[in-house]
């Protein structure tokens, strides 16, 4: 397998605070590209965004290590105007600059795509705004999934109270939106050789990740409900089911034929047969009916056992894990960063996923910086 990867030569410029910039920047730095953090004098404010489990006399708390492997910190005032020369003459060898300011504000900086394009036009420039370039209301996730629907269906039914999901789910759909965008500019480059503004609003991308969700509302007019992690359209799939040995699991079953293994593996056949439960539309329209029979029934049962044979079987389900718990599969190691010593001695969290036969996968990052001294 070829070692050179792919991003290798490429400059970026890191303007971006938080989490949706910072993502693709570290995303850019694991492919081969040199990312340069630029951040005000307080740095990055995910610095100060701590657990109580933080070591609070460091600079780099766990959200920020989230985001920001394999890059170098540069502090710059940019309200100063020799910072903001600084920052030009480091944009016009760059290939791609991340933003994430508030309308109005890159310009009022002397940052914005207009300056640093005009000295350097071959310039990729990647703006994310809140609710778009127009609109100054700053952008947060929490705010964000209320206002686009998911807080709504992620309740845990009609009666109760919406709630967030645990991970800031708008600012890293957010994040792939801008991954997709700069590679596409990228790639229009290769043939004109000319830059251009990449646009992508947290707004914009929570709707077009509502995806079925969404086309439910478009296509028939039904307002999705919450079901908990229920499925719309699909019976048995999400709800937790906990076994005699506590072993909580899940079930995704998704065709007639699974559904029926599944009820052989609980050594209830005639479930199958029956005409409430006989097909996936029948089950759907009596999910209560079928979800107590379930609770009841697999809380008879050994948990692993009952995972060990289903997956035997092909039919889709799994364990209920802990973050703790899932990060320490053999599995996911592969994902995993290894620790850089006494100068970060703790394991990051790859953003690349995918796996390629023309290039091969950073074996190692240099560790999330501390802030960088102005």
């Amino acid at each position: 397998m070829p070692t050179v990867l792919p991003f290798v030569g490429l400059r970026v410029l890191e303007l971006a605070a938080v989490l949706a910039g910072p993502q693709v920047g570290q995303f850019f730095a694991e492919l081969g590209a040199e990312v340069l953090k630029v951040e005000p004098p307080a740095g990055d404010v995910t610095r100060s965004w701590r657990t109580p489990a933080d070591d609070p006399s460091s600079s780099v708390s766990a959200y920020f290590a989230a985001s920001n492997w394999g890059k170098t910190s540069l502090v710059l005032d940019l309200r100063l105007p020799a910072h903001q020369a600084e920052l030009l003459r480091l944009a016009a060898t760059a290939d791609v600059v991340l933003a994430s300011y508030k309308p109005g504000d890159a310009a009022k900086f002397g940052v914005g795509y207009a300056a640093l394009a005009a000295a350097n036009p071959r310039l990729i420039y990647a703006q994310l705004t809140g609710y778009g370039p127009q609109n100054p209301r700053p952008g947060y996730d929490a705010v964000l999934q209320a206002e686009t629907g998911f807080m709504h269906l992620n309740a845990p039914s009609p009666h109760e109270a919406p709630q967030k999901l645990p991970v800031a789910f708008v600012d890293l759909f957010a994040a792939h939106q801008l991954k997709e965008g700069i590679l596409t500019a990228l790639y229009q480059r290769e043939r004109t050789g000319q830059g251009a503004l990449v646009e992508v609003s947290l707004y914009e991308s929570a709707l077009a990740a509502l995806a079925n969700q969404g086309a439910t509302w478009l296509t028939t007019g039904y307002d999705p409900a919450p079901l908990g992690s229920g499925h719309p359209g699909i019976v048995p799939y999400g709800p937790v089911y906990r076994a005699a040995d506590g072993q909580r699991l899940v079930l995704a079953v998704g065709t007639d034929a699974q559904f029926r293994t599944l009820c052989e593996v609980l050594q209830r056949p005639h479930w199958a047969t029956e005409v409430r439960f006989a097909t996936n539309l029948a089950r759907v329209r009596h999910r209560p009916a079928l979800h107590e029979l379930l609770l009841t029934r697999i809380a008879e049962l050994n948990g692993w056992a009952l995972l060990h044979e289903l997956a035997r079987l092909g039919v889709p389900a799994g364990a209920v894990r802990s973050v703790g718990e899932a990060l320490d599969m053999e599995q996911a190691q592969a994902m995993l960063l290894p620790p850089q010593a006494s100068e970060f001695p703790y394991a990051g969290l790859r953003t690349v996923a995918f796996r390629s036969s023309a290039w091969g996968v950073a074996e190692a990052l240099s560790p999330p910086p501390p802030l960088a001294q102005p």
